[in-house]
């Protein structure tokens, strides 16, 4: 057993199903001992804790778009594994809101909601992980944002906004927290195919998609975990502040 990251504690949010729950996966099978986090569904929730291997994982059940849960979060992650070592802030939201078609007041939830769960949300467990690992010496965290922050969201722009502002809260934090051993990091993955993703994969706009990539395919969610757990183990230190982009080549930026 690869045992990179034994004894230490990982929270994931948003970590019942997709991305989430391979990264969850990603690390318990590196040693890591997972706080799942999950905000609803806690049968998807209780399925991704057994696919885990390993001992000493935890459920955390918690909406993080708001700073109460965010707070609480990352308590009972550290309550539950003894220490925190990694964050991993996958949880997000998606809406379609065109602001040619849209009324107003579907647009301007559509931002508060967005703009809540995947920028307001990671900045609060940003903040309650980092004070944790401060008083430790050191930690890792990983945002995980999109390709959509840099090519632009046209249906949803609350969407991409939110992401791009991800990678610049990510990009703060790698400089404040260095002095104290936190090495912050963002993943930037463009579509991936998931139990939510499947559906329009396999229907009429599936073979477009694909297509956006040289490689013909879409990410797999194991793609992107073994980015995150890479950017979390030893060596990649001086890497801290990056966007690791992960869209196969479907948009490239300078």
């Amino acid at each position: 057993m690869d045992a990179t990251f034994s004894g230490q504690g990982v929270l994931v949010t948003g970590a019942s199903r997709g991305i989430g729950r391979a990264v969850a996966e990603a690390f318990a099978a590196r040693g890591a001992r997972v706080a799942l986090n999950f905000r609803s569904d806690r049968s998807a929730a209780e399925s991704a804790l057994a696919s885990l291997g390993g001992t000493g994982h935890v459920l955390v059940q918690a909406d993080v778009s708001t700073p109460d849960g965010a707070r609480r979060a990352v308590e009972e992650a550290i309550t539950g594994l003894g220490r925190l070592d990694v964050a991993v802030n996958n949880a997000a939201i998606r809406g379609n809101h065109p602001i040619a078609t849209v009324d107003f007041e579907s647009w301007a939830s559509d931002w508060r909601r967005l703009l809540a769960a995947n920028l307001e949300g990671p900045a609060h467990v940003c903040f309650h992980a980092a004070r944790h690992m401060i008083s430790r010496g050191g930690g890792r965290i990983v945002n995980v944002s999109s390709r959509g922050a840099f090519r632009g969201e046209p249906d949803m722009p609350a969407y991409g906004a939110s992401k791009a502002g991800l990678n610049s809260l990510s990009q703060s934090l790698a400089v404040a927290l260095a002095p104290h051993g936190i090495y912050v990091y963002a993943v930037a993955p463009g579509f991936v195919e998931t139990d939510g993703t499947a559906a329009k994969l396999a229907g009429p706009l599936g073979d477009g998609i694909r297509a956006q990539s040289p490689l013909g395919r879409v990410a797999r969610a194991d793609e992107v975990a073994a980015a995150v757990v890479a950017l979390c183990g030893p060596g990649l230190e001086y890497a801290t502040g990056t966007i690791l982009d992960l869209n196969g080549a479907s948009y490239l930026r300078s």
